[in-house]
């Protein structure tokens, strides 16, 4: 099987940005919200389990450490890993800090497009481009962190090719 050249294919090579900034805080408030209830299982789990054991406040202290440690340091780094790029006939996200992972959808295997916004992305300013192909396996990219009108901007660039490649 022949595989199609760079140009054939519609890749230039697309220059890879950062999604919004804010996009870091609302990681952030994500990942405060899953490690709190954690941390008061932590802790009470010390209190109520180990308490007489040598191992009585080991949850306590380690627990609560992490967690601040995770809250403080994951969302940069997931921030910064964080990429997308746009050609005429392809859309590429690449993410992934500890497994890394680079998508490149082709518009013509776009089947339809979304732009979410929830209650953290509206207080930060951002939002989500969700592209569902066709297919099974992978089926939905998701694009978070965009600013919503470039988030809206994208979408309607890959809305007019469908178009225009059905036309």
């Amino acid at each position: 099987m022949d595989r199609l050249s760079d140009r054939e294919s519609g890749w230039d090579g697309a220059r890879l940005q950062h999604v919004e900034p804010g996009y870091r805080q609302v990681l952030r408030l994500r990942l405060l919200a899953l490690w709190l209830p954690l941390v008061a299982g932590a802790l009470i789990l010390d209190n109520a389990a180990l308490d007489e054991t040598p191992f009585y406040g080991l949850a306590s202290v380690a627990v609560p450490l992490i967690a601040i440690l995770v809250v403080a340091i994951a969302p940069q780094r997931i921030y910064r890993r964080l990429l997308y790029g746009l050609t005429e006939r392809l859309l590429q996200v690449v993410r992934g800090w500890l497994f890394h992972t680079d998508t490149i959808v082709p518009f013509v295997r776009v089947q339809h497009l979304d732009v979410t916004r929830g209650p953290l992305d509206k207080m930060f300013g951002t939002a989500t481009l969700v592209v569902h192909t066709a297919g099974t396996r992978n089926s939905i990219v998701t694009v978070p962190g965009l600013a919503p009108d470039r988030a809206a901007e994208i979408r309607d660039i890959i809305r007019e090719h469908i178009r225009t490649d059905f036309e």
